[in-house]
């Protein structure tokens, strides 16, 4: 029986195996013969959360790709119907819109490969031999699949039976896609860090099992900017499923759309001073963390150059310059590329071939192992 226990998962834990990156990714990130792999669900376009979050950090390291380097970045399709979509065509445009977003911040298909997890199906394979390994005890302690579900400490034995074994299951099929490609680094959004060490843990155990070093224990690798709020709530996260769109910045959002947006954006009664203080003023925070992630710059060097203000508007002013600049180019290209739906299905179907043929050669030694 599934019981919601609190999470044990701590900083201490992961100190080893996670590193944060500086506000911009350097060579000295990336080790010789590396496999660099990650995937953002197609929940469509992209918003401000998904860019700050892990992609960018996408850009940057095929900016500084070697030639002994591999780069894998997915659309994780399969992870999106853990909450059920009953529209087929929903799925596929969002799947467009998230490809459209990738190349959009100038992720270039000719140094990464770029597909869609459903593609492959050694993802769903690899999932279901790990999952013959994986304790419900730690999927149990899991707390993406609570959040999702809505479930708070304590919730009875009825809500606990409506959560769906896909959703449960999800970090198993993460590890799968990590494991899959022998992944060494995994650039990833702070909230995934403990499905990270869950891959680390199943690899592990399978290792021990098998006596041999078949899976690669991967290194997290976290970008600097803190979780992007809610415009309008500060105590939830910037989603798309947001009821009020006034909550969220979309990369291809129009200038008007942002200075509209971020004018309504909540704040707090005091004018006359504008600092980071995130338990004091966590809507004013928000503001200050995404300036940080956009310019790449500390929160000191931030609260520097919003030192002089002394109105909401000015601050607002300040903050809707910024993010209307640095998101110029990626909407020009994003409204470029998702009216080509043929070039995005090119990149894609290129790009799972390459990934099933590293994918396929993998899960043939893994299989091998255990006597397929």
């Amino acid at each position: 029986m599934l019981r919601l226990c609190r999470p044990i998962w701590g900083a201490r834990g992961l100190s080893k195996t996670v590193k944060t990156t500086d506000y911009k990714i350097n060579t000295t990130n990336i080790p010789e013969n590396s496999v660099i792999f990650s995937m953002v669900q197609p929940t469509g376009r992209f918003h401000l959360g998904n860019y700050l979050g892990s992609v960018r950090v996408w850009k940057d390291l095929c900016d500084l790709k070697r030639p002994d380097c591999k780069l894998i970045f997915g659309v994780a399709d399969l992870h999106a119907i853990t909450i059920p979509i009953p529209n087929g065509q929903k799925l596929r445009q969002n799947r467009a819109e998230a490809t459209a977003s990738i190349l959009s911040l100038g992720i270039d298909p000719s140094k990464a490969i770029i597909f869609n997890q459903s593609q492959v199906h050694q993802h769903a394979e690899l999932h279901w031999l790990l999952s013959t390994l994986a304790p419900m005890g730690l999927l149990n302690r899991m707390t993406q699949w609570k959040s999702k579900s809505n479930l708070k400490y304590g919730a009875d034995e009825e809500s606990l039976g409506n959560v769906k074994l896909g959703l449960f299951s999800y970090p198993v099929l993460q590890a799968a896609d990590i494991l899959l490609y022998h992944s060494t680094h995994v650039p990833v959004g702070d909230d995934q860090a403990q499905h990270l060490e869950l891959a680390r843990t199943l690899g592990q155990s399978f290792n021990r099992m098998f006596k041999k070093e078949a899976l690669v224990l991967p290194t997290t690798i976290l970008a600097p900017t803190k979780r992007i709020l809610s415009l309008l709530d500060p105590t939830s996260k910037m989603s798309k499923s947001d009821s009020n769109q006034n909550a969220t910045i979309y990369l291809n959002e129009e200038p008007d759309s942002i200075v509209n947006k971020v004018k309504k954006a909540m704040t707090d009664s005091i004018s006359h001073s504008f600092y980071y203080d995130p338990n004091t003023r966590p809507a004013v925070s928000n503001l200050i963390n995404i300036v940080s992630g956009i310019q790449r710059t500390s929160i000191s060097e931030v609260e520097k150059d919003i030192s002089h203000f002394r109105s909401h508007s000015d601050f607002k002013k300040y903050v809707s310059e910024i993010l209307v600049e640095a998101l110029r180019e990626p909407r020009e290209n994003f409204n470029m590329y998702i009216k080509d739906p043929h070039y995005l299905e090119q990149v894609s179907k290129k790009g799972a071939e390459a990934a099933s043929e590293l994918a396929e050669k993998n899960l043939k030694q893994i299989k091998d192992l255990m006597g397929f």
